[in-house]
């Protein structure tokens, strides 16, 4: 835990308390999962911090050598699911990112992963790299929005990193469309990053990272909107937050995720440099 606090995801314990498990690096730059556990109802207090990693990088030359990430917690058979991203560092292209899965531990109080392999890898669909997912359970199907290269070389700029769509009766084995389900959009946009999707009421809600619109350089925090999951209508502009005018947002907003808890909208987000300075919180009202 030498830097970063990157990719918070929350998961409710009891009244206002909530485990948030987070991605941190070693001096290597390789990076851990952890978790803390806040007050949500005292200005997020930390009231503990776990003193050990609850899942680490793979032996070299596994797919996660080189570091596992938060993706996304999901309940599956009384079980708590850990989606993670696992990540290689590369010598034509900057990295390759495949997900593995790992399962809660309540004897080890850690995630045991599933298998040495990725459970999501590259394909003839996703033939380059694959990226942080965001899942559902619906009509007795897993539904997953994920992240996937278009193209790769040896600068990010080349990318092109969109949202596909994949489907799953078990949650192990995913059935990928190969459809762009959320495109880019803005100019010299090249990078759309780890959704975050909800259903409220009828309409499924999206909250994600996107790179570049025209002079601005860093990611901002992107909204869309879809009445099936499928078809999306990106309305950037109704995200409800940016960057602040000093201080650890300043730079960059990225990596949303969202909980309702009373009676407000709660979205943990990170800041400058991928969590580079940590994440922090901002709330909005429900409105009936």
């Amino acid at each position: 835990m030498q830097s970063h606090a990157a990719n918070p995801f929350a998961i409710k314990l009891e009244r206002d308390i909530y485990r948030i498990f987070f991605t941190v690096r070693d001096s290597f730059s390789r990076s851990f999962i952890t978790y803390g556990d806040f007050d949500v109802s005292n200005n997020f207090e930390l009231i503990k911090l776990s003193d050990k990693p609850v899942l680490e990088p793979g032996e070299p030359g596994l797919f996660d050598d080189s570091g596992v990430a938060v993706g996304y917690l999901i309940i599956i058979d009384n079980k708590l699911v850990l989606y993670y991203l696992g990540w290689n560092l590369k010598v034509t292209v900057p990295w390759l990112n495949t997900i593995g899965i790992a399962f809660w531990s309540d004897d080890e109080q850690r995630f045991v992963k599933g298998g040495r392999a990725p459970i999501m890898d590259r394909s003839e669909e996703d033939p380059f790299t694959i990226s942080y997912p965001s899942i559902l359970f619906e009509d007795g199907r897993y539904r997953m929005w994920y992240g996937s290269n278009l193209q790769w070389g040896s600068r990010q700029e080349s990318m092109e990193h969109i949202f596909k769509y994949a489907e799953s009766k078990d949650g192990i084995h995913w059935n990928r469309l190969n459809r762009i389900v959320l495109n880019l959009q803005h100019p010299g946009e090249y990078a759309l990053s780890k959704p975050f999707v909800i259903k409220s009421g009828e309409l499924y809600k999206m909250w994600y990272s996107y790179r570049a619109n025209g002079e601005i350089l860093h990611y901002r925090i992107g909204y869309a909107e879809s009445i099936d999951g499928l078809n999306w209508i990106r309305k950037d502009e109704l995200a409800g937050i940016d960057v602040s005018p000093h201080n650890w947002d300043s730079e960059m907003i990225s990596y949303p995720f969202v909980f309702k808890h009373n009676n407000k909208w709660i979205m943990l987000y990170n800041g400058n440099g991928y969590g580079r300075e940590g994440f922090g919180w901002a709330t909005s009202p429900i409105h009936a």
